[in-house]
């Protein structure tokens, strides 16, 4: 169980010590976990952790100058200390002052793929009204620019976007006349699973220098059991169109995303070894996410966390022993993770953030003009919940959409830093909040972590990291260089 302990709850007049604060969880019968206000963390035993507790200790006996190092404890007088915690805290929430860089677009929800674990509930090819209007692009547009974001990003999503190119290429010409007149940069990513990419949509991706970002779930067999489509061949499609595009945009221009279904679980090793024939410098090891077609064919219920975790385990031991054989590769879940472990840098991957990414992190507009808190929102809104539509292109403007009741009630619980479980776990400061997922589970957007696969997933990850690098010099050393430390 964890614990927090609050530095004004605890001092010695005495000695002049004070506890600054701390969380501490036990991780063993007499081992404890325990990190700092901004994540830094130690291992204390138990007897070590009572006397922090109790300020008995003194220069020179090891346990003051640990808990000094870690900046557990402080003098009374001493400002510096706190001074560099918030510091340092500052740099990590800094990216509240670039709100809403990302603007996702659905130019369409036709899709020539049946993948049973969609989260969006595509529809068939020939449904034309469910392709955006260029008159709700354009309309979208103005509210992306009314954004207060020095640099935006605009993905276009589906279905597949590919269907409706055409909408693609207006928005991409009309962003970039906007960005010149208002000085912001604009960068571009279509989401595509690649089987309609041709010479032209590369050619346009070059000129416009637009990211490509497709899926591979792994092996033939199993990518075209996990994303069907007309011909069986959606597996010799996308390994295709993923080196045709490497050799046209460059090999940094286009990346992939695996899905982890229970089909995936035994097959951790033929998976990474996909993503190296083909050059990729790593591998996402995702699992399935509660919403649309995973939802209605069962697919998320088909394996729990704990499994999941064994998958992702297995998964990074053989990466990592890849990396020591002298190939760079990264699995990039964990890239993040340690990054926010063992840095101070901010980052845009919303699971990670606290206040959560939802709205002030990124807004997705549907192809018929209403917006969403995110793209999970959206899936959920496909389903018939419309917890997280903010609004319409045609009715509101940025500030009304962030502003709005709906979009601060959920950013307010989404708060780690006071929310039940979370604000008391030994995690808290690497951590995130998921209010989409925990609404979609639980039916409450705080969600009661205790029961929350996100949750296992989040700490039973880092409790893997911290492991590793308290157990192997060799792995620690990669796992830092993978955050740039």
């Amino acid at each position: 169980m964890a614990r927090f302990l609050a530095a004004e709850a605890f001092s010695s007049s005495s000695d002049e010590l004070a506890l600054l604060p701390f969380h501490f969880e036990r991780t063993g019968t007499e081992q404890f976990l325990v990190s700092n206000m901004v994540g830094d963390f130690i291992r204390l035993t138990e007897s070590e952790i009572n006397r922090l507790i109790d300020l008995k200790f003194k220069p020179g006996d090891g346990l003051y100058e640990k808990a000094y190092a870690a900046h557990l404890i402080t003098g009374s007088r001493q400002k510096a200390q706190q001074q560099l915690l918030a510091l340092r805290l500052r740099s990590r929430m800094s990216f509240l002052r670039e709100v809403t860089p990302l603007h996702m677009f659905v130019v369409t929800l036709r899709c020539e793929h049946s993948c049973p674990y969609c989260q969006v509930s595509r529809q068939s090819t020939d449904r034309s009204r469910f392709d955006m209007s260029e008159a709700t692009a354009q309309r979208a547009l103005d509210i992306a620019f009314e954004s207060k974001s020095s640099r935006l990003k605009i993905e276009f999503q589906g279905g597949e976007p590919l269907l409706n190119f055409s909408l693609i290429k207006t928005i991409v010409s009309a962003a970039k006349s906007r960005s010149a007149v208002l000085g912001k940069k604009v960068d571009f990513v279509i989401a595509t699973n690649l089987a309609l990419l041709d010479d032209a949509v590369l050619v346009f991706c070059k000129t416009n220098e637009i990211l490509l970002s497709t899926s591979l779930d792994g092996p033939a067999d199993l990518h075209n059991k996990n994303r069907p489509r007309p011909g069986g061949n959606s597996y010799e499609l996308a390994v295709s169109g993923i080196r045709r595009a490497q050799e046209a945009l460059g090999p940094d221009r286009v990346g992939a995303l695996m899905t982890t279904t229970e089909a995936s679980l035994d097959r951790v090793d033929e998976i990474i070894e996909e993503y190296l024939k083909l050059g990729l410098d790593g591998i996402f090891l995702r699992p399935l996410s509660p919403f649309g077609f995973a939802i209605k064919t069962k697919q998320y219920q088909r394996y729990d966390a704990k499994s999941w975790l064994e998958f992702y385990k297995r998964g990074l031991r053989r990466i990592l022993d890849i990396n020591h054989q002298g190939t760079p590769f990264r699995e990039f879940y964990s890239s993040l993770i340690l990054t926010r472990i063992l840095t101070d840098k901010p980052i845009g991957y919303v699971d990670l953030r606290s206040p959560a990414g939802i709205g002030i992190g990124a807004l997705l507009y549907n192809y018929d003009g209403s917006v969403f808190a995110s793209d999970e929102g959206r899936m959920l809104a496909e389903a018939g919940d419309n917890a997280f539509r903010l609004g319409h292109v045609d009715e509101d403007n940025y500030r009304s959409l962030v502003l709005s009741d709906k979009l601060v009630d959920a950013i307010s619980v989404s708060l780690t830093q006071c929310a039940p479980e979370c604000s008391t776990c030994v995690f808290e400061s690497h951590c995130g909040a998921n209010p989409v997922h925990h609404h979609a589970t639980q039916g409450d957007a705080l969600g009661i972590k205790p029961l929350s696969d996100f949750c296992a997933r989040q700490k039973g990850i880092m409790h893997h990291l911290l492991q590793l690098m308290d157990e192997s010099p060799r792995d620690a050393a990669i796992l830092r260089r993978w955050a740039g430390a």
